[in-house]
C-alpha cells in the first residue's frame, strides 16, 4: 500500500510540474513546437518509454503471501553515488542553456526592434522557467529517494520487531510443550497453530515441531508393556510423571491441528483459508498416534515409517502427493482408508494390521508394496486399482481377504503369500501377468477373474495339496452360477459355502437347487444372460 501511494504521489507531482511549465510557455512557441516534427517524435518516444518503464516496474514487484506479520524489504536500496548531485546540477544548467538558446534562435530577425527585444526577454524568461522546472524535477527525485529510504528503514524496523516477536512466541510455545502439565502443553500447541496461521513462512518448521512432539515415546493407557522394555521400579508415585490419559488428550489435539490445516477445501467444496499449502511435509516416523483421522487431507511425502496407530486410523478420501511410506507401521486398531488417491509410490512393507484393514476403492498410481505385511483381521481391497504394479510377496492374511473387482496393471505378485482364511479374487482384472505361489489354508475364488497375461501358480498349495491353477468350473462360476451351485451341492457343500463361492444369496439358493421349473428357468436366463 505504501508503494502504491508513493508511485501515485510521484506521478502527480511530476505531472503538476509539467503542467506549470507548459502554461508558462507563450503561444508563439507552441506554434513553433508544432511545426517541428523531430521534437514531437522525441516527446512521444519519451512518454512511451516512461509508461513502459512504470509498467515493467509494477510487474516486477514481488508478491508476498497473506500474512499478519510485517514483510521483509522488497529490495536492497543502493547508496547514491557522490557524482549524482553534481551531474544533476550540470544537467539542469545544460537544459536551461539549451532552452534559452533554442528560444533565442526562434526570435524573428525582422520587424520592430522593440517587439524583438520583448520576445528575447520572454524567451530568456521561458528558458529559465524550463530550467527551474528541471531543477524542481531533480529535487523531486531526490525527495522521492529520501522517502524510499525512510520507508525502507521503517519497514526493516517493523520486520525485525515482528521476527523478534515471532521468535519469542515460538520459543515460549516450544517451552510449554516440555511442561509436565497437560493444560500448559495444550496452550503451547494452540499458540503454535496461531503462530503458523499468521506467518506462512514459519509453517514448515512449526509443523516439524508438532510432528517431533508426536514422535516422542508414548504408551496409551491400558496398553501392556513389553518384556523388552520393563517399567522402572519405583518406591512411590512420581509427582512429575505425565498422566497417560492427559497425554492422550494432548496428542489428539496435536493430530487435529495437523489434519485441520491439511484439508484444502471445506465441507461445501469451497477453498479453506486455514489450509497451510503444499509446503507442509509430515514426518511421523516412529510416532505414536491415537485415533488419527486424516479424512480428506492432502499429504505430501508423508513418512509414517515404524509408526504405531493406536485405535482407529482413518484416511478416507485422502490424497497422497509423492511417496506414502508406511514401512513397518503397526495398526493396533481398525484401519479405514477407502477412496484414497496415492499419486506416488506407496509402501506398506512389513506393516502389521492387528484388526481389520479396509482399502476399498483405493487408487495407487505408483508402485504398491505390501511385501511381508501381516493382516491379523479381515483385509478388504474391493475395487482396488494399482496402475504401476502391486506386490504382496510374503504377506500373511490370518482371516478373510477380499480383492473383488480389483484392477492390477504392470504385474502383480502374491508369491510366498499365506492365506489362512478365504481369498476372494472375484471379478479381478490382472494385466501384464500375475504370480500366485501361495499357501492356502481355506478356500479361494476366482469367479469372473480375467488374466490378461501369464498367470503362474508354481508351488501354490490348497490345504496341503498342489494347486496348479483355478479349476475351470470355478472360473466359470460367474457365467454359470446356478450350475456351479448345483455342482457344489452335489459335492456336499453347505449353503453358506455355496453362497460364498457363487455370490447368490443364501436365502435364494433353495429355489435354484430344487428341480427346474418355468419360473426358475426364466430367472436362470436373467442371471446368465440367456446363455
Amino acid at each position: 500500500m505504501t508503494r502504491r501511494w508513493s508511485d501515485a504521489l510521484t506521478a502527480t507531482g511530476g505531472l503538476a510540474l509539467v503542467v506549470v511549465a507548459l502554461t508558462l510557455v507563450p503561444r508563439p512557441w507552441w506554434t513553433a513546437l508544432a511545426s517541428s516534427g523531430p521534437v514531437l517524435t522525441l516527446v512521444a518516444v519519451s512518454l512511451a518509454a516512461l509508461a513502459t518503464g512504470l509498467l515493467l516496474r509494477r510487474r516486477a514487484t514481488p508478491d508476498h503471501p497473506a500474512s499478519a506479520a510485517p514483510t521483509p524489504p522488497d529490495r536492497q536500496v543502493r547508496p547514491l553515488p557522490s557524482w549524482v548531485i553534481p551531474a544533476g546540477v550540470a544537467v539542469v544548467a545544460v537544459v536551461t542553456w539549451a532552452a534559452v538558446a533554442w528560444l533565442q534562435r526562434s526570435v524573428p530577425t525582422s520587424g520592430d526592434g522593440l517587439q524583438r527585444a520583448q520576445l528575447r526577454v520572454e524567451s530568456i524568461r521561458t528558458g529559465l522557467t524550463i530550467g527551474a522546472a528541471a531543477a524542481g524535477a531533480f529535487a523531486l527525485l531526490l525527495a522521492f529517494r529520501r522517502q524510499q529510504l525512510a520507508e525502507r528503514t521503517q519497514q526493516a524496523t517493523e520486520y525485525d520487531a515482528g521476527e523478534k516477536r515471532v521468535t519469542e512466541l515460538y520459543l515460549q510455545a516450544a517451552d510449554q510443550l516440555g511442561s509436565d502439565k497437560a493444560p500448559v502443553r495444550l496452550a503451547g500447541l494452540y499458540a503454535l497453530e496461531r503462530l503458523a496461521q499468521g506467518n506462512p513462512i514459519h509453517r514448515p518448521s512449526i509443523v516439524e515441531v508438532i510432528c517431533a512432539y508426536l514422535r516422542m515415546p508414548y504408551t496409551p493407557p491400558g496398553t501392556r508393556s513389553t518384556p523388552a522394555d520393563p517399567a522402572p521400579a519405583t518406591t512411590g508415585p512420581d509427582p512429575t510423571a505425565v498422566d497417560p490419559r492427559e497425554e492422550r488428550q494432548v496428542r489428539l489435539a496435536a493430530q487435529r491441528i495437523l489434519a485441520r490445516h491439511l484439508r484444502p477445501t471445506t465441507q461445501n467444496a469451497a477453498p479453506d483459508p486455514s489450509y497451510w499449502g503444499p509446503a507442509v511435509v509430515l514426518d511421523l516416523a516412529e510416532a505414536s498416534l491415537v485415533n488419527v483421522d486424516f479424512t480428506g487431507c492432502h499429504l505430501r511425502n508423508a513418512d509414517f515409517t515404524s509408526a504405531t496407530f493406536h485405535g482407529g486410523a482413518r484416511f478416507q478420501e485422502a490424497t497422497f502427493h509423492g511417496a506414502a511410506n508406511f514401512t513397518f507401521a503397526a495398526f493396533v486398531g481398525g484401519t479405514i482408508s477407502g477412496d484414497v488417491m496415492s499419486l506416488g509410490d506407496a509402501s506398506f512393507r512389513g506393516a502389521t494390521f492387528h484388526d481389520s484393514a479396509v482399502f476399498d476403492y483405493t487408487t495407487f498410481h505408483g508402485v504398491t508394496d505390501f511385501d511381508g505385511a501381516v493382516f491379523g483381521g479381515e483385509a478388504w481391497f474391493i475395487e482396488l486399482t494399482c496402475f504401476n504394479g502391486a506386490r504382496f510377496s510374503g504377506a500373511t492374511f490370518h482371516h478373510r481377504a477380499v480383492f473383488a473387482g480389483g484392477d492390477f496393471h504392470h504385474g502383480t505378485r502374491f508369491d510366498q503369500a499365506t492365506f489362512h482364511g478365504d481369498a476372494d479374487f472375484g471379478g479381478v482384472d490382472f494385466h501384464h501377468g500375475v504370480t500366485f505361489s501361495l499357501l492356502y489354508h481355506n478356500g479361494i475364488r476366482f469367479d469372473g477373474a480375467r488374466f490378461n497375461g501369464d498367470a503362474e501358480f508354481d508351488g501354490a498349495t490348497l490345504n496341503g495339496e498342489s494347486y496348479p491353477a483355478p479349476p475351470p468350473a470355478e472360473l466359470a462360476a460367474l457365467a454359470y452360477p446356478i450350475e456351479y451351485a448345483r455342482l457344489l451341492r452335489a459335492q456336499g457343500a453347505s449353503l453358506g459355502t455355496i453362497a460364498t463361492k457363487t455370490g447368490i444369496r443364501e436365502t435364494s439358493l433353495h429355489r435354484y437347487l430344487a428341480e427346474p421349473t418355468p419360473t426358475t428357468r426364466e430367472t436362470e436366463d436373467q442371471l446368465t444372460g440367456g446363455r
